[in-house]
């Protein structure tokens, strides 16, 4: 079949439209409060248009990855509601919503955000129906779409028994309960690997089809952007992630009665991958391989 590159300039249109109503409106009421709630619209928007867009029957791998990615967005979507009314504002816009330019780059941004994650699902959609060589799902796709599933999952657990814990009070200062035993970010985990295992999922759509062009494999190829830009942003983006939780942020923890608690918790907890024994590990593992850089340490500052 014929690699339909129109979903992308599609789906790149939706959402710059998105986006500037957003802006628009939020410029207007002087107000952050719908920011995030605008970007998972935008999502479940580009994945239902991708899919209602299509002209042929769409395959089971289109259906299923369609599916789960609405099902992770529109998760997404609840919990930014929710945190967005009960904090009542956002520090990141603080000295921007009234500057016009830019807060309008703040929501630009946040519009090649969904865009750029949600790549491999469009590359799914452009290239797969149901008139492939391999109709049934492949183990490369169960596998991928186990992994994606396991992912959003993870991320859903991870929200809930942590705004749980918040509810009842912070117990202990610092939240380890659940998966947060496990992990010190899981959320950030689950974030990250559906992400991944969609790209992987979405070579299936490739190797399925009779003659894939070489414009399908750039597109199939670029699309790393995803998991990448995802890791890029909650482990190595300054004010966001692990570096808006941890580093300078830790000062709460280290100067609080619970610092010794808190620093047996770091020691043995994964910053991102749920593990257990991750105290044993070997520093450089850990510095290596698993995360635990030294931008995510609190540094007390020096008293003059």
């Amino acid at each position: 079949m014929v690699f339909d590159i129109s979903l992308f300039s599609n789906a790149a249109l939706v959402t710059f439209g998105v986006q500037t109503l957003g802006f628009l409106a939020a410029y207007a009421l002087q107000t952050e409060v719908f920011y995030d709630i605008f970007g998972g619209i935008n999502f479940i928007l580009l994945a239902v248009l991708g899919h209602l867009g299509r002209k042929e029957p769409a395959s089971a791998r289109h259906i299923s990855c369609t599916c789960l990615f609405i099902a992770s967005r529109g998760w997404l979507l609840l919990f930014l509601a929710w945190r967005a009314h009960h904090r009542k504002g956002d520090s990141r816009f603080d000295g921007v919503k009234d500057k016009f330019g830019l807060f309008f780059v703040f929501w630009m941004v946040q519009g090649c955000w969904v865009f750029l994650i949600s790549w491999p699902l469009i590359v799914v959609q452009s290239l797969d129906s149901a008139n492939v060589l391999e109709q049934n799902l492949t183990t490369l796709d169960i596998v991928m779409l186990l992994g994606m599933s396991t992912g959003i999952s993870l991320e859903i657990l991870a929200d809930i028994q942590k705004a749980r814990w918040v509810s009842q009070g912070r117990q202990g200062t610092f939240c380890a309960v659940g998966v947060w035993k496990l992990s010190r970010h899981p959320n950030y985990f689950g974030e990250i690997f559906q992400w991944w295992c969609a790209w992987l999922l979405s070579y299936g759509s490739l190797s399925a089809t009779t003659d894939p062009s070489n414009k399908a494999v750039a597109f199939w190829v670029a699309g790393i952007v995803s998991p990448l830009f995802t890791m890029t942003i909650l482990l190595s983006m300054s004010g966001t992630g692990i570096w808006a939780a941890e580093g300078k942020n830790l000062k709460r923890y280290y100067e609080s009665e619970h610092s010794e608690a808190y620093k047996e918790y770091r020691e043995s907890t994964s910053p991102l991958v749920p593990m257990v024994g991750y105290k044993a590990i070997p520093l450089w593992t850990k510095r290596k391989f698993l995360f635990e850089w030294e931008r995510f340490e609190y540094r007390p500052t020096k008293k003059e």
